[in-house]
């Protein structure tokens, strides 16, 4: 808490209550029944001060100690010792900046939404509070109370404001994704039988056999694999993409994805770091099919959400990539922990890297998608001529999304590239394989929406971007170069936590 303030509560429970008062209290205009102008200002107010009070603790937030903070704890359901327990540490707190800021930029960009505006400001609303409540969480049960809660806003934004195949996409969403988490509460439930505790931090001590540790990383790891997702369960991804709108494909490639990598960091590795150790090569192998395979999917694609959505999964590879090579690396010297630090420290920049950049370029996808109502490459051209200020803006994302050096989008993966050197010169060169096929698929994108011949007639007609999307992208824009070039206030939150990470690893029976 601050000055006794409940602040993590305030930034889960303030946006959902917030969209539960939309829903109930929204207004309509009579000449526009569509329309509630009431309550986009509302879900603006809410979102806004939800993201100042997740920078004040940003601000608060003591980078020199690994220690959980803000902890808050009461009882839930005392009969079955499950607590609301709610803290966060240097993995979680950017994680939580991030899922704020983008859900004010998704509230901005979605002004214009045509239809149930209300139900639509409300949606994300209670998703930003959902989010942050499964960052936040202390308890295995609350955590996975929110873990799947958050399933239903998304599920209902791309079931109601999606495209033609919109019913189809949900529910292979949510199947895909409720199946694995079944298996993580049968998890949760035996760590539970062997320690007495829900607690979080509690199941970090438990003494399991090997068999054991492996079953529980198995069901953690399907679980978490399908949330970031990893080859070969991602196939729900591109078509989720495909049909969700706008605003649902910006939450779900920038904020929603990271939950399986954070699932891997506060789970998997410290709960069962034998079986993670075991198992971290057929990681590193899965995770360079999708930075390699996945790459060379999406040169092929002729639907510009479905490319990102395929470049999505072959980037969040680089984040499973620098999770898991820790373990190769503590495996040929156990004293470097500082190698081992680099890969994780890169993932996490990965990951909110990630998030600025793909919530960018569907949020350039979706400009376009409102003036010609369509997502092919071919179907457009010469698009700078029309909107000269809106190129520029892309520009800097495609670049970003090539890892170009001087943006976020090199940052992360130079880091878990140079680490995973120490892990093997194989697997540094395939992981750099993306910059290559990462640059071939996005360059060849913006070379034919942007500068190349004009394909539709109707690219003639476009009207240039509005200064409410140039300042939703110049905000992202500013935020890929900062990363980019200055990382270090991130590294600083996130490095003692990392560092204790590393340190409970090492101790792994895999290398002693």
């Amino acid at each position: 808490m601050i000055v006794n303030i409940p602040l993590l509560s305030l930034l889960i429970w303030a946006p959902i209550a917030g969209g539960a008062w939309i829903l109930i209290s929204g207004r309509r205009d009579r000449n526009r029944p569509d329309r509630d102008d009431s309550a986009r200002l509302l879900a603006l107010v809410v979102s806004l001060i939800v993201f100042i009070l997740s920078i004040w603790m940003w601000a608060a937030f003591d980078r020199e100690v690994a220690t959980v903070q803000f902890v808050e704890r009461a009882a839930w359901l005392p009969a079955f010792d499950i607590n609301y327990h709610l803290g966060v540490d240097g993995i979680s707190v950017p994680l939580i900046v991030l899922t704020t800021l983008m859900t004010v930029l998704v509230i901005i960009a979605g002004w214009g939404i045509g239809t149930k505006q209300s139900q639509y400001m409300a949606a994300f609303l209670i998703q930003q509070g959902l989010m942050i409540g499964a960052f936040s969480a202390l308890d295995s049960i609350l955590f996975y109370f929110f873990w799947e809660a958050l399933l239903i806003p998304m599920f209902l934004i791309i079931g109601i404001w999606g495209g033609p195949r919109r019913i189809y996409a949900t529910i292979k969403f949510f199947l895909y994704t409720f199946f694995g988490s079944v298996l993580m509460l049968i998890a949760f439930l035996y760590l539970h039988s062997q320690s007495g505790s829900f607690a979080i931090l509690d199941l970090y001590g438990l003494r399991l056999g090997m068999q054991e540790q492996v079953l529980i990383f198995i069901a953690f790891l399907i679980a978490f694999a399908v949330k970031v997702p990893m080859w070969p369960v991602h196939t729900w991804l591109p078509d989720a993409h495909v049909e969700a709108p706008t605003g649902g494909s910006v939450i779900l490639a920038s904020i929603m994805l990271k939950l399986g990598g954070y699932g891997f960091l506060r789970f998997s590795l410290p709960m069962v770091p034998d079986a993670a150790a075991a198992l971290a090569s057929t990681m590193i192998v899965l995770s360079l099919i999708a930075i390699v395979y996945i790459g060379f999917v999406a040169l092929v694609q002729p639907d510009m959400k479905k490319l990102i959505a395929y470049s999505s999964v072959s980037h969040m590879g680089f984040v499973t990539l620098g999770i898991f090579v820790a373990f190769p690396i503590l495996l040929s010297d156990p004293l470097d922990h500082t190698t081992a630090s680099l890969g994780i420290q890169g993932a996490m920049v990965q990951m909110i890297s990630h998030g600025f950049i793909s919530g960018a370029l569907f949020l350039c996808i979706g400009v376009l998608y409102d003036r010609l109502h369509s997502r092919m490459i071919s179907d457009y051209g010469g698009v700078a001529h029309r909107m000269p200020v809106f190129a520029a803006l892309a520009m800097v994302f495609a670049m970003a999304n090539s890892g170009v050096p001087g943006t976020s989008g090199f940052a992360g993966e130079f880091m878990v590239i140079l680490a995973s050197f120490k892990a093997g010169a194989w697997i540094a060169f395939l992981a750099a394989m993306t910059l290559i096929l990462g640059a071939a698929y996005t360059l060849w994108m913006y070379k034919r929406v942007i500068y190349g011949p004009v394909a539709n007639e109707n690219v003639q007609s476009l009207t240039g971007s509005t200064l409410r999307e140039n300042s939703v992208l110049l905000v992202l824009a500013l935020l890929v170069i900062v990363l980019g070039v200055w990382p270090a206030p991130l590294l600083e939150t996130m490095g003692p936590s990392v560092d204790l990470l590393i340190e409970t690893i090492s101790q792994s029976k895999i290398r002693t």
